[in-house]
């Protein structure tokens, strides 16, 4: 991952995280239903400065690719099904549910914090950031202390 983090900012100039890609495509969604509001807001107008395409990004291609990679390699290895891992004591609503929450929080709070996990971890972190490195004990501790309460549904 070091190799790869150091690429990156050799290539491209800036790190990996994956929530820049999501924020981007959000942003091009927003801008073809209103985008004189969308260009005249301090944040979201500036990914169209200059008639820039906010998709026009290696994030953007980097996360297109994780997605056709991953499918392809679930096809290639017989892989590829329709599931919902869950454990015995949880419904699939229920676990549908709980995903889509946690989904809603973690995004929430990723644009919140200006970068995901991904990203604080891997170019917040190897850059020595205290604020990334706090995220990630914080994360790890929230992960321990989530998994006490729910390991019982995957029993």
């Amino acid at each position: 991952m070091g190799t790869v983090l150091l690429l990156s900012y050799l290539i491209a100039g800036q790190g990996l995280g994956a929530s820049g890609a999501f924020a981007r495509f959000e942003y091009f969604v927003f801008h073809l239903f209103a985008p004189q509001a969308v260009e005249n807001h301090p944040v979201m107008g500036s990914y169209f400065a200059d008639g820039a395409n906010p998709l026009d990004n290696f994030l953007v291609y980097l996360i297109l690719g994780v997605f056709t990679g991953g499918f392809i390699s679930g096809i290639l290895a017989g892989r590829f099904k329709k599931a919902v891992d869950k454990g015995p004591r949880i419904t699939v609503k229920i676990r549908y549910i709980l995903a889509l929450s946690g989904g809603i929080i973690m995004g929430f709070a990723a644009r919140m914090a200006r970068g995901c996990t991904s990203g604080q971890a891997l170019s917040g972190g190897a850059a020595l950031g205290l604020g990334s490195w706090a995220l990630m004990m914080c994360f790890f501790a929230g992960g321990f202390i989530g998994a006490y309460f729910l390991r019982r549904q995957w029993q």
